[in-house]
């Protein structure tokens, strides 16, 4: 211990590097497959290699603006920000993108994320507690919780940039504690932080906000009410606001453009209860466990498993509910009991418009005296974010309303960590050591998915790609039928076409010309369909013929529209103009 005091850097650095062997451990073998392969099937993540190229084209090619890209959704433009853009955590893969190619920046700036949220949750709990060991648990615990893994493979970088969120909440902690000096500095960490959760994920930033509310009233409230009187309160307030606005103004900005065109789509309440959490979804094991996954699997319903892998873990909750009962033996009551409630918070947020059980919607029976004037004999059991839903700007704008349970996750990783702080505590150096290798162990066991050997998928361009981009000229591209043309796969496609391109991944959004261009060119071939692909100076029109039944027929009226064949590119048909 006393080597650490004299070389406190080594201690970050071993650190860092217990979490970057963990993070192989639990993704293996993507390691060895960086540069060519993406770990799940092609979807959302192979968006995300195409983001990192283009972000590769901006930063280093001077070609436009991150959010605006001029060439797809072509001729309009494509504002990016009709989906997740997450360029704070993009930034180190365009990186690596550079001396190596987009999908090994991807697959870096993947796993960095675990990197992060585990050092980073290791500087909150060793800040607050004291105890080194206590932080290393703690910090495995957020990094590896399934819900990350979850989202990782569902291709999701932005639901797995946690990161920011130990120092926001770390930050706001150090800020409202009027004893504390260089406000300064802990009002520019929950501010920074705070603009690097917006440039992750507007989910992030929209639900940070929410359970901030209730974060710092618990702060406020549990320690003096009287520190609403105190101008030096309000002073950090206001020095805070001020360094956050001008950072969140700037995540904001390419989304309220959206808005004000009416791109963002407005859920209804049916689609929204679809992503209500069940209570079960943060008790069971993930299916991807190597043990229990399987029995999971086959006795729950997980249909929903990607955006209802909120497991605790047996470990941390416990752990966590240590923390609760001595809180006032580590002299951090207020700080626990506001963690505490703020995780119990977003885990009744989480679980929606109204209650389900296993992924299934809970309906009772309404009492016989209230069936006239409820006009119904049966109901949901609504809960809070029902009448958030109804009433909170925004909120009926997102779509899966339950991942505001990562907030819960956050919350008991942190709690686990000085749980593990008061377990710990006069214990016998050796005693110390073995506690927290069980400890770990534990945790490690109860995370741990097994290799993904059999999960990795290898992305490449299509030959008919290869061939655009050998195409002289910048004639647009169009891929029929037209519902491809917002195909993950096809988005990265275009990376090598060198061409402009009529679609884009909206995703739910979808902007003014896709929507009025679309129930046209789904009806292609005909003289309306190519009549508008004129109209967009569409020069090469990609056609997959394995969507056809009859291609020999649908290749005679193409044809007939005054377009002729170019090549066959296994299967892929390309036509131009007479």
């Amino acid at each position: 211990m006393s080597f650490f005091k004299r070389y406190p850097w080594l201690e970050h650095l071993l650190v860092l590097a217990y979490f970057a062997l963990l993070t192989v451990l639990f993704t293996y073998p993507l390691i060895f497959n960086l540069g060519t392969s993406l770990l799940g099937k092609p979807g959302d993540n192979v968006y995300g290699v195409w983001l990192i190229h283009w972000y590769n084209k901006v930063f280093f090619g001077g070609n436009g603006h991150p959010f605006f890209n001029p060439w797809m959704n072509y001729p309009d433009g494509w504002n990016l920000s009709t989906t997740e853009t997450y360029l704070a955590i993009a930034l180190p893969g365009v990186l690596v993108s550079q001396l190596w190619n987009a999908i090994a920046g991807y697959n870096v700036a993947c796993l960095l994320t675990f990197v992060l949220s585990g050092y980073f949750m290791y500087l909150w709990v060793r800040h607050i507690s004291g105890s080194s060991a206590a932080a290393l648990i703690a910090g495995t615990i957020f990094a590896f919780i399934p819900w990350r893994m979850a989202q990782f493979r569902a291709g999701h970088p932005n639901l797995i940039g946690t990161q920011w969120f130990p120092l926001y909440f770390w930050a706001l902690y150090e800020l409202l504690d009027l004893e504390k000096r260089k406000a300064w500095l802990w009002a520019i960490l929950a501010a920074v932080s705070l603009g690097l959760i917006g440039l992750t994920s507007m989910y992030f930033l929209y639900f940070t906000l929410v359970i901030s509310v209730v974060y710092l009233l618990c702060l406020v409230l549990f320690s003096s009410w009287r520190k609403l009187l105190s101008l030096k309160f309000w002073g950090r307030v206001a020095l805070f606001a001020a360094l956050a606005a001008p950072l969140v103004f700037l995540a904001l900005k390419p989304y309220l453009g959206v808005s004000n065109t009416g791109g963002l789509a407005s859920r209804s309440v049916a689609y929204a209860a679809m992503y209500s959490a069940s209570p079960t979804d943060f008790i069971l094991p993930s299916t991807d466990h190597f043990l229990f996954g399987v029995w999971v699997m086959h006795h729950f319903d997980r249909s929903l498993w990607i955006e209802g892998t909120f497991y605790i873990g047996a470990a941390a909750l416990v752990l966590g509910i240590l923390a609760i009962i001595f809180r006032k033996s580590l002299r951090l009551p207020t700080l626990i009991d506001a963690s505490l409630i703020t995780a119990v918070a977003a885990f009744i947020l989480a679980l929606g418009i109204d209650l389900h059980w296993n992924n299934q919607e809970i309906i009772v029976k309404v009492p016989q005296f209230l069936q006239s004037l409820l006009h119904k004999s049966t109901t949901p059991l609504y809960l809070p974010a029902y009448w958030l839903f109804n009433h909170l700007p925004f909120y009926d704008k997102m779509r899966a309303l339950e991942r505001i349970g990562v907030f819960t996750l956050v919350f008991t990783s942190f709690l686990a960590g000085l749980g593990v702080a008061w377990l710990l505590r006069n214990k016998k150096q050796n005693i110390r050591l073995l506690l927290t290798g069980l400890l770990l162990a534990v945790v490690l066991f109860e995370f741990y998915p097994g290799p993904f050997t059999n999960e990795l998928t290898q992305i490449e361009p299509r030959p008919v790609d290869l061939w655009l981009g050998q195409q002289p000229g910048s004639g647009a591209v169009v891929q029929l039928p037209f519902s491809e043309s917002s195909d993950q796969y096809v988005i990265y496609c275009t990376m090598f076409q060198n061409k402009p391109f009529v679609g884009g991944f909206f995703n739910a959004n979808q902007p003014p010309q896709y929507l009025a261009i679309d129930p046209v060119l789904e009806n292609f071939p005909d003289q309306a369909s190519a009549s508008l692909l004129k109209s967009l100076k569409v020069a090469y029109v990609v056609v997959d013929s394995s969507q056809y039944s009859d291609y020999g027929l649908v290749d005679q009226e193409i044809q007939s529209l005054g377009l002729h064949l170019l090549t066959d590119q296994e299967g892929q048909y390309v036509y131009g103009w007479k």
